[in-house]
């Protein structure tokens, strides 16, 4: 059989990659691309795509026209921003992501950010540091007995709902699709809730979709989704004026976050680089998840987690669009 030709995108050393991908065998051949030239040399020979997981590179459109014999794109993450669904599912080529791999870990974030901001950790460390013992100036309150808002209900949203219900919150929770005990209208989760979590997909339906200035005086946000989910210009101001009790960050419209971004000014925003889904234990369900559908995929069979209007089998193009 001839080997599939694989373009990985993805910022790993080739040897390593090489490595991960050594269950494949040679039934692929890879050739690699870090920037746009690059790709867009590969692209017309290219039949497989791994993806970039920091969406620095992702098959636009133009991408997808230029890459006739693409067959399968494999995003080796939950999110996939950048890449044009609809194009491809115009050309009849599926796009898989890694559903449910880091829902344990970003979950576990969220939960020990809304912990950190609730309990007034960050301050308590600074204010020891700096040589005071704010024993009554602190404010810290429980969570326990909160009301927790979740954005998103699919894997990471429910462990979020799992864990924030065993500590003794009410939860509820807002997804496009209603489903799930607790299921309420936005509107009402955002404005309701003590702690607001937000982890849904990015796409143009929810790009700006939670205004801060719609929440409950006092409330916590955490967004551990992508930057483009929350308002980031409105929190900045909803924090600066008080609205806001404090927030926790892993992502950002622009990342890293320029140095001159005025969160980083704001003492009640808890910042941190988008790991929240970075565990050795979510990097090996990544890992396995990545490999699993490129080896169906070369077998012709079914691939999990295709998000596109597209086959869960691919098939080989002979590259002039067939």
């Amino acid at each position: 059989m001839t080997p599939w030709n694989l373009l990985a995108l993805t910022p790993l050393p080739p040897e390593a990659l090489r490595g991960l991908l050594a269950p494949l065998g040679d039934r692929v051949t890879l050739s690699f691309a870090r920037d746009r030239a690059a790709m867009e040399a590969a692209l017309p020979q290219a039949e497989i795509v791994l993806g970039d997981w920091s969406a620095g590179l992702a098959m636009d459109a133009a991408a997808v026209a230029a890459a006739p014999r693409l067959a399968f794109v494999q995003q080796p993450s939950v999110g996939v921003d950048g890449h044009d669904l609809a194009a491809l599912s115009a050309a009849g080529v599926p796009l898989a992501n890694t559903a449910g791999v880091s829902a344990v870990a970003v979950a576990e974030w969220c939960l020990g950010a809304a912990l950190t901001l609730s309990r007034r950790l960050v301050a308590a460390d600074a204010a020891v540091r700096a040589g005071g013992w704010p024993q009554l100036d602190l404010g810290p309150r429980e969570l326990s007995g909160s009301h927790v808002g979740v954005v998103g209900y699919g894997p990471i949203g429910q462990e979020c709902a799992r864990l924030f219900g065993a500590l003794g919150c009410r939860v509820s929770h807002w997804t496009r699709t209603p489903r799930g005990e607790g299921y309420a209208p936005l509107e009402e989760v955002v404005a309701t809730a003590d702690v607001l979590v937000v982890v849904i997909a990015l796409s143009d339906e929810t790009r700006g979709l939670v205004d801060p200035a719609r929440m409950k005086k006092g409330a916590l946000l955490v967004n551990a989704a992508r930057g483009g989910v929350v308002d980031q210009r409105a929190l900045a101001a909803a924090l600066r004026e008080g609205h806001l009790g404090g927030a926790a960050l892993d992502v950002f419209d622009t990342e890293p976050l320029p140095p001159d971004d005025p969160l980083r000014d704001l003492t009640s925003v808890l910042l941190s680089p988008h790991v929240a889904g970075v565990t050795p234990q979510s990097t090996g369900r990544l890992v396995a998840s990545v490999v699993g559908n490129l080896t169906a995929a070369v077998e012709e069979k079914k691939i999990e987690n295709v998000v596109n209007d597209a086959p869960a089998r691919i098939r080989r193009r002979d590259g002039s669009g067939k």
